[in-house]
Formats: structure tokens, sequence, C-alpha cells
């Protein structure tokens, strides 16, 4: 049932503008405000404006009001520049010098071994905290670290390899895209 009847003047809650009330139209009412425009509202949006009649709205009324205004908009998200939502959450430099203080009487399968070792822990590390993308520093060298790297990687079927960023890495690098859902 509205409660408003043709020829009332009304006011718009939210806004300045006043009016009279030109038509209903089941849940619509049109209204002519005071500078000539026809505007419709519907019933919530309007107030009766009777001559010499106060609104009186207790300072709780308007707190509740901003409270619910608020609680309504939209949280800030940061928003991640293309550029950094790609680049590589993890870096694992396999280089021989990063990982073992002392070379000196390794042999260079001992040396590849270690550098086998350290990429599967660090894969299973990334695997386990849920890190989407990894880059593994090889080195450009002679290849046989990059193929022993593609062989470890072809045992897991969560993941996908490819030469990383050539501007950052240059042919030294791999990098590691691990799909979280499978």
């Amino acid at each position: 049932m509205n409660k408003f009847k043709i020829g009332e003047r009304v006011e718009v809650l939210d806004d300045t503008i006043e009016g009279i009330v030109m038509g209903i139209d089941g849940a619509s009412i049109l209204v002519e405000t005071d500078d000539g425009f026809h505007m419709s509202f519907s019933p919530e949006e309007l107030i009766g404006k009777s001559s010499g009649t106060k609104i009186r709205v207790t300072n709780f009324e308007v707190a509740q009001i901003k409270k619910e205004k608020e609680s309504n908009k939209k949280p800030n998200r940061q928003v991640v520049k293309p550029k950094e939502r790609n680049a590589p959450k993890m870096e694992v430099d396999l280089h021989i010098h990063q990982l073992a203080k002392f070379t000196k009487g390794m042999s260079n399968h001992e040396m590849l071994n270690l550098q086998l070792e350290t990429a599967k822990r660090q894969l299973d590390f990334a695997i386990r905290k849920r890190i989407q993308k990894v880059v593994f520093i090889h080195g450009v060298g002679e290849g046989i670290l990059k193929e022993e790297l593609y062989y470890l990687f072809k045992r897991y079927d969560n993941v996908k390899y490819y030469d990383a960023d050539y501007q950052k890495y240059g042919m030294g690098a791999t990098e590691v895209y691990i799909y979280q859902n499978l």
C-alpha cells in the first residue's frame, strides 16, 4: 500500500530534491521537482513534507545509517600490476659456488648431484608452500645441469617448465610453473 497521494509535497531522502507527486504507478512515484523536472522514485526514497513538520533524527540513527553505507562499500584491494603479477616468486641459484663453500676435491658427478638434490628439495618446498613460479638459475655451461633438471621436472605431473625471462636471466635459467589444483 502506497502512503503518498497525488498533489502531496515530498522530499527525496538522500538528495536535496523536493517536489509534488504527479502520479503513482505501482512501485514508482512520479514527482515534479521544484525546478520543473519529472523524476521517478520508489516510495522508500521519498518522505512526505507537510508544512511546518520537522523531522527529528538522533545521532544514533545517523551513526547507524553511516555504518550501513560504509558496510556496503567494496573493500579496497591492492592492484597488482601485470608485470609484478607475472614476476617469479622464488629464485634458486644452482651455481655450485652458491651451494658449497669448498668444491676442491669434489668430482663433477658429486657437484651435479648436489645441484640436483638442491633443485628437488626447493621444488618440493615450493609445491608444499603453494608457490606458483620458481626460477632455477643453472647457468649456460655445457647444458648438462639443464638437461638433468628437465629430466627431474618431467617426473612431476603438476609442473610445466620453460626458459625463464631472457632479459633478466639470459639463457641460463629455467622457470617452473606449478599447477595448484590437480
